[in-house]
């Protein structure tokens, strides 16, 4: 029988899971915002801030892991990333989950562009920078925030609050602070509505596979989803108060109901395929432990 969590300990370990997060996500995203800043200066055409971002990215990804000093906290920093391996079933449901959940994600996010007038996310003038330049940085962009923010928010704050919370208290917390680090992005309530349920999707696969990786892979689906066919046009679409809801409306609000079912049935079978892998690795662990042959069944 296990205590229950204390008020006090569980108000404690909301607030350390939210400086964790936010102080990871600052590192790496501070580092790669100078980087490119520096490599502005000296002239795009050669885009040095991009191996160089990738050496500091595995330096974090390494270090939040559980290497170098200090060497008492190797064992929770390594319990905290939470980068495990996974069965190639386990990593294929949470894909095709997350992929799911990426579509209805996207169609949402039209639709309230198309209902709520909002500032469009800045990607910036790339019209005079090399074709070269340009995909190297968007690939570097899609590998920084995914790994990133999936060790501060689903790894060392989700961890944080699973230990103190049931499983989808913890998601959800960790959510609220997913979202809030896309303050920077506006304050607009619809903005962070996906942006709250993005970490929903992503903390569930977190959940239930017990493992970042799945998640990483997702997020980087979804940042190149947005990067390329979703945010470059969020300036010209038209509220439906204007001009009235057209096809394409529609279509984006059936998107958003479809693919969401869709995923609602692939996490449950993400959820059942994790479950089943457990269920054969303990009743395997038992029964070394009693000295039988794994597989053997009794027929008594």
């Amino acid at each position: 029988m296990t205590d229950t969590p204390s008020l006090f300990s569980r108000i404690v370990a909301v607030i350390w899971s939210g400086v964790l997060a936010f102080a990871v996500l600052a590192v790496a995203s501070g580092a790669w915002g100078g980087l490119m800043a520096a490599n502005k200066k000296t002239g795009l055409a050669i885009p040095w801030s991009v191996p160089v971002m990738a050496l500091v990215l595995w330096l974090i990804w390494v270090y939040l892991g559980g290497r170098w000093w200090p060497h008492s906290t190797s064992e929770s920093r390594r319990l905290c990333l939470r980068a495990n391996p996974v069965s190639g079933r386990v990593f294929g449901w949470a894909l095709v989950a997350g992929v799911l959940s990426i579509v209805a994600l996207t169609g949402c996010w039209i639709v309230l562009f198309q209902l709520v007038k909002m500032r469009p996310n800045n990607l910036g003038d790339i019209s005079r920078i090399p074709l070269l330049t340009v995909i190297l940085l968007l690939v570097m962009s899609s590998l920084v925030s995914p790994v990133s923010e999936e060790a501060a928010f689903r790894g060392y704050c989700q961890v944080v609050l699973e230990r103190k919370f049931p499983g989808a208290a913890a998601v959800l917390v960790s959510s609220v602070f997913f979202a809030l680090a896309h303050l920077t992005q506006g304050f607009y309530l619809s903005k962070l509505s996906v942006y709250f349920l993005a970490g929903v999707v992503l903390g569930l696969i977190a959940y239930l596979t017990k493992s970042l990786l799945p998640g990483i892979a997702v997020h980087i689906v979804a940042d190149l989803t947005f990067f390329t066919l979703v945010w470059p046009f969020d300036a010209k679409r038209r509220l439906v108060w204007e001009g009235g809801a057209d096809a394409w409306f529609w279509i984006h609000v059936a998107q958003t109901v479809v693919f969401a079912a869709l995923a609602i049935v692939a996490f449950r079978k993400v959820a059942s395929v994790t479950q089943g892998e457990r269920s054969g690795g303990a009743s395997r662990a038992l029964s070394y432990a009693v000295g039988e042959p794994a597989g053997q069944t009794d027929m008594r």
